[in-house]
């Protein structure tokens, strides 16, 4: 099988190319540059695609005896990463970029690309499970919960998931992996694994977003409609936030305030109790399947709302106008723009983006 293996310059990506090289496939190296400037250095776990990276990677493929190549992709990662992630957020939205990374870029971008020059399947280091089933493949979790990553492949439809490859799915822990790489001589061994929005390698969301879109003092209000503060653009907040709301008046029972609801065409920022942060339902009107669709428009699953959140028991009513999912007990803090992944046992059966959430506390309450 001729295989394209994406490597970010990490140890996961490294050890997955090893594999495959190892079972004989033919494999051919290649490193995302995602950013027109991208910086040279990494600081920690910092950011991701900087020269340091794309070194690593080239260094690793060498020590493989496999070819390498860098390809542009930054303009592709701009558009459909970098603006969706702004327009979310003035959407009042939250999106979740890495999820949009692999849908775009990985898994459309990159795997066109591939099957164009003639590649049968992309190889990744994302820890999640391929499995042959009546219908087709599917995707499944990873042996290692801590380390799964199926919750951010959920956006992959049949065919691609037909043109994926996952190594490193049925390793029971990252330990091992690094221990494999050290073993083989990769110098990427204990690297950090990295974290945070890449493109926002500081951490600063705020900021970042305050930069790209303005500042706009509003009101922030209660579950009443009072105004109890104000803040310098809706764009900064996001539900569940609980630090930097800065409120004037303080709540009449003395517990904290939560961001409960963003709403950007009045530059408005709702807050309440903890409590009210409970969903009772969530709907959205896309649902893309990964893989087979079953039959029945309304079953059993788990859903699964962020990248390490616990599945929770729920039931899926699908239909032409899109899917409903009602969890077995209230989800904490959802708000529209987020992802939610529908699993069966370890299957993942598809996903969607929330539009709509259905509050599990009256106003009045």
């Amino acid at each position: 099988m001729r295989v394209l293996a994406a490597m970010s310059g990490g140890v996961d990506s490294a050890v997955a190319a090893a594999r495959a090289v190892d079972a004989g496939h033919d494999v051919v190296g290649v490193h995302l540059a995602l950013s027109r400037a991208g910086g040279t250095l990494r600081t920690g776990s910092r950011g991701c695609c900087t020269i340091e990276d794309a070194m690593d990677a080239r260094r690793t493929a060498d020590l493989l005896g496999i070819p390498f190549y860098v390809w542009d992709f930054s303009e592709r990662f701009r558009e459909d990463v970098i603006e969706d992630f702004i327009s979310e957020y003035q959407a009042g939205r939250t999106p979740n970029p890495c999820l949009r990374c692999n849908e775009k870029i990985k898994f459309a971008a990159l795997l066109e690309r591939a099957i164009e020059l003639g590649f049968d399947a992309v190889c990744t280091g994302h820890y999640a499970t391929l499995v042959d089933g009546a219908d087709g493949l599917e995707l499944h979790r990873a042996s290692d919960s801590a380390k799964d990553q199926s919750y951010v492949l959920g956006v992959l439809d049949a065919e691609q998931i037909a043109h994926t490859y996952f190594p490193l799915g049925d390793t029971p822990s990252k330990a091992l992996v690094r221990a494999e790489a050290a073993e083989r001589g990769i110098t990427v061994a204990q690297k950090p694994d990295s974290h945070d929005i890449c493109f926002i390698p500081d951490g600063d969301t705020r900021g970042w977003l305050a930069e790209k879109v303005g500042t706009a003092t509003g009101d922030v209000v209660d579950r009443a409609g009072d105004v109890v503060g104000s803040h310098e653009g809706a764009h900064a907040f996001t539900v569940g936030q609980r630090r930097g709301l800065r409120l004037g008046v303080p709540a009449p029972d003395g517990k904290p305030r939560f961001v409960l609801e963003v709403r950007p065409v009045s530059n408005t920022v709702v807050v309440g109790p903890k409590e009210a942060l409970a969903i009772a339902e969530i709907s959205g009107e896309r649902f893309s399947w990964a893989g087979a669709a079953p039959v029945a428009s309304e079953f059993a699953c788990e859903v699964q709302i962020r990248a390490h959140a616990d599945p929770v028991p729920a039931r899926a009513f699908v239909s032409d106008a899109g899917v409903r999912v009602v969890p077995d007990e209230p989800l904490n803090g959802v708000a529209p723009g987020q992802s939610a992944v529908v699993y069966i046992s370890t299957r993942v059966l598809g996903q969607f983006t929330i539009d709509t959430t259905v509050s599990a506390v009256p106003v009045d309450a």
